[in-house]
């Protein structure tokens, strides 16, 4: 039989260059590409033996390792995104699945997010009018390549039934069949000509081919209700795939649900894993060291919330889980403003990273700008982490993420996470110094067209405001916001102060109309630094909208040379290796006995004797401040190094010093002053020592 798909395959495996990856990893794949091509010119080759050559090529690819680290790529939160053609990216509720050595991203685009993007100053209510379901590729999970409609209004639906049809199209999510070589998407469909709500089952033989009917699930045992609630798609690490759904009617039952292993063409029944009566949506699934994590947002339409997660109690993805807690980092803006959507897990050759991809799109949508936000999900202690950032850098290689340079660090900073009128605004703390006990609320009509903003006042005498903690690394910053004012004020200011009780304020003049208004140049700590906003007036009105605090000052860059990681012999710690705070390279970091003297050693070498400058990576959470460290090289005490709060210890730093070092093997030894002992210390960097 003649495969479009494999031929495809092989085409574009063909262009994989061998000095790109490890030979260990390229033997494999090029014998796995070899056969397939020949299976796709045997036009005599049975389906089975189409399906065996496509998976053995994909299995090997997937297992490509790269010669190389990979490099850090930026991904911008809070602005609608393109693809690598400069083309609006339209995907909403779908996924992201990595098909052999690529990721594909499949999602639907409507025309409400054509309307929004060309005037994201209004909601389009209800405006989710199908137009097809876009794929796109990527390498590295930041750069998209737009390759095809898999299905459009025209793909048939069966009984002469057609998608341009259906009444509601979303929730999809693709699976590879290792039994007919086919990819298997599965979208939730509501239909009169159907037969009313179900799963339909579309399949293609690559990622990015034109899809065609395969069946239409209206029902999915041990379900009440037919249809699905919420559905994404999981896939498991040994490639068995899932339906994760809820019911449709009420949404309060969480189930998993095997694609049937022959041919994906059926949902089996479902196994309840969880149940909450006040219904969840956005039901979706990762796996993270070992575990599966059921994720979900409230019950109200898109809006956004935190996250409810249900943990695995055992290695079986149909098993028992735990009750509901809220992802930790999504309390403050309501998950960067969004809903779940899916996850993407990275499993890195340094560290694993989950990437929560959140829908913004409130059936459309004014909710923020962007529909697709994205941060990285690690695992801090027991539990999983929410990092809400609005720039972030990612190395798909290594699962190693960063903040990004022009990260704004202050959460729910246009105020829209609430998508109500309330008198306590997400994230943000209350505090009355004089007058009426409610001078705060988010008002509609913020700036630049944006749907609410911060108001501060009221009609008789007060004094008070709004103030949010967050976490900051050491820096210098660059304050920013729009206001205006109504009244006559007596004090309208904003306020940040560092952990070290260091405090610049800016001073907010009088403006009928939204202004841009910065105050540049603020040191700060590490640390926990406090934002806040304040109004004092008889009767006047204080109004906030789009506050930014970004570092300006660049960090200190690690010097180039050789890494030595404090878990790897012959490093000495004189404590315990631990892994249970992430961010950190290798696989732990050296956690020293709290005590003096319980010192961190490495055994370096240089090529010359000479001056070298040293990069120590550290991580200090302790709320005692900065921890004072002997430093002795060879066995000589040559300075103190004091390693300063970080504010968390999921928070590294690097701190730069020169030695002397001698021509061949040398030994660094931190040696902590106190009984404090050391910081956590993950690795050195040892530049070349010059003569």
């Amino acid at each position: 039989m003649t495969d479009r798909g494999l031929k495809y395959l092989v085409s574009d495996y063909q262009t994989r260059t061998p000095s790109k990856y490890t030979a260990d990893s390229w033997a494999p794949f090029a014998k796995a590409l070899t056969t397939a091509a020949g299976v796709a010119d045997d036009t005599s080759a049975t389906t089975s033996e189409v399906a065996a050559a496509k998976t053995a090529l994909m299995t090997a690819a997937a297992d490509l390792k790269a010669a190389d680290e990979g490099t850090f790529q930026t991904i911008t939160n809070d602005t609608f995104w393109n693809d690598t053609g400069g083309n609006p990216i339209y995907s909403q509720g779908g996924g992201v699945f990595k098909f052999g050595d690529t990721y594909y991203w499949y999602g639907v685009h409507y025309t409400g997010a054509e309307l929004y993007r060309a005037n994201p100053t209004r909601k389009y209510d209800g405006d989710v009018r199908f137009v097809s379901i876009p794929v796109y590729s990527s390498k590295d999970l930041v750069n998209w390549k737009f390759e095809n409609r898999v299905a459009t209004r025209s793909t048939g639906v069966g009984n002469g039934a057609n998608l341009g049809g259906a009444g509601w199209v979303g929730r999809l999510g693709v699976a590879y069949n290792e039994n007919t070589g086919k990819y298997v998407l599965a979208v939730q469909m509501w239909h009169t000509g159907r037969g009313g709500h179900g799963v339909l089952l579309l399949q293609g033989d690559s990622p990015t081919d034109t899809f065609d009917y395969g069946y239409f699930q209206t029902q999915i045992t041990n379900s009440p209700t037919t249809g699905t609630g919420d559905q994404t798609v999981f896939t498991d690490d040994n490639g068995k795939d899932y339906l994760i759904f809820s019911n449709r009617e009420g949404r309060s039952r969480a189930f998993v649900a095997k694609f049937r292993e022959s041919d994906s063409l059926r949902i089996e029944p479902g196994v309840e894993i969880g149940r909450n009566s006040s219904g969840r949506e956005g039901n979706a699934m990762f796996k993270l060291d070992g575990k599966y994590y059921h994720a979900a947002s409230d019950l109200h339409g898109w809006n956004t919330s935190v996250n409810h997660v249900m943990e695995s109690t055992s290695g079986n993805v149909q098993g028992s889980y735990t009750g509901e807690y809220t992802l930790a980092g999504t309390e403050m803006d309501y998950s960067h403003v969004t809903q779940t959507g899916f996850f993407v897990t990275v499993n890195g050759t340094k560290q694993n990273t989950v990437i929560y991809a959140g829908d913004r799109w409130a059936d459309f949508a004014w909710n923020g700008i962007g529909y697709n936000q994205w941060v990285p999900i690690t695992k801090t202690g027991a539990r999983p982490q929410f990092h809400s950032v609005s720039q972030w850098q990612f190395n798909v290689t290594t699962g190693e993420w960063r903040v990004g340079p022009a990260n704004n660090y202050v959460l729910n900073p246009n105020f829209q996470a609430d998508r109500i009128i309330v008198p306590q605004v997400r994230g943000w703390t209350n505090f009355r110094e004089s007058g009426p006990s409610s001078i705060v609320t988010n008002v509609n009509g913020g700036a630049n067209g944006s749907r609410f903003g911060l108001q501060i006042g009221a009609g008789q005498s007060y004094a008070g405001g709004v103030r949010q903690q967050i976490t900051v690394p050491a820096g210098t910053y660059k304050l920013s916001l729009f206001a205006k004012t109504s009244g006559s004020l007596s004090a309208a200011q904003v306020t940040v102060t560092d952990a070290a009780g260091r405090s610049r304020t800016l001073n907010v003049p009088a403006s009928s109309g939204w202004t841009r208004r910065e105050l540049a140049e603020i040191p700060l700590s590490a640390g926990t630094a406090t934002v806040t906003i304040r109004a004092a007036s008889n009767n006047g009105y204080l109004f906030v909208d789009d506050l930014g605090l970004v570092k300006t000052s660049a960090d200190a860059p690690p010097p180039t040379g050789q890494r030595y990681e404090a878990e790897t012999a012959p490093a000495e710690c004189q404590g315990t290796i631990d892994s249970n705070h992430a961010g950190f390279s290798g696989s732990g970091f050296c956690n020293g006995n709290n005590a003096a003297g319980a010192f961190a050693q490495f055994t370096v070498n240089s090529e010359v004797a000479g001056t070298a400058t040293l990069g120590v990576r550290f991580a200090n959470g302790a709320s005692s401040g900065a921890r004072p460290v002997n430093l002795v090289v060879n066995g000589t005490t040559v300075g103190t190094v004091s390693f300063e709060s970080t504010g968390a210890w999921t928070t590294w730093s690097t701190k730069t010093v020169t030695v002397s070092l001698n021509a061949g093997s040398n030994t660094i030894r931190l040696d902590p002053a106190t009984a404090a002992g050391l910081p956590n210390v993950d690795h050195l960097d040892v530049g070349a020592a010059a003569a």
